[in-house]
């Protein structure tokens, strides 16, 4: 059974940074024919649960408060990758618009629920390393 990296909140893991889940049912069916390796890049990286909202600027990742976390951002993508490689994975399944996670817009630094083109730092690094990355707005792609 082919392996597919998961953000795990679109399974139904509560890690997101208000402590809640975001699961897909869409994303669980499709994702039933495939064996699902989880992920929280943003945990993965040291940041605890619940946690202060970041998004990203000027290829910082900042916390609502200014807090500075590229750090914590990068490490958790780099272990993203890490986990992906050990497992053969060679697809991702993201949240969308997340700091971490986005792919093709994520919310733009301000806190104002604006967005902008980019890719969460993890999405960023997967692609950059020959991982095709898809958000759960994309998972029809998946459908067999």
């Amino acid at each position: 059974m082919e392996k597919i990296l998961v953000s795990a909140c679109l399974l139904g893991e509560k890690c997101r940074y208000d402590g809640e889940s975001k699961p897909n049912q869409n994303v669980i069916d499709i994702l039933s024919q495939y064996e699902c390796v989880k992920v929280c890049p943003e945990v993965m990286g040291g940041l605890p649960t619940p946690r202060k909202p970041s998004e990203i600027a000027c290829g910082r990742v900042k916390m609502v408060d200014g807090t500075d976390v590229t750090y914590e951002y990068k490490l958790g993508a780099e272990l993203a990758l890490a986990k992906a490689r050990e497992q053969g994975c060679k697809i991702a399944v993201l949240k969308a618009r997340s700091p971490s996670c986005g792919k093709g817009l994520v919310y733009d630094g301000t806190h104002t629920a604006a967005l902008t083109k980019g890719d969460g730092v993890t999405a960023r690094l997967l692609m950059d390393n020959g991982i095709t990355v898809l958000d759960e707005t994309e998972i029809e792609k998946l459908r067999k």
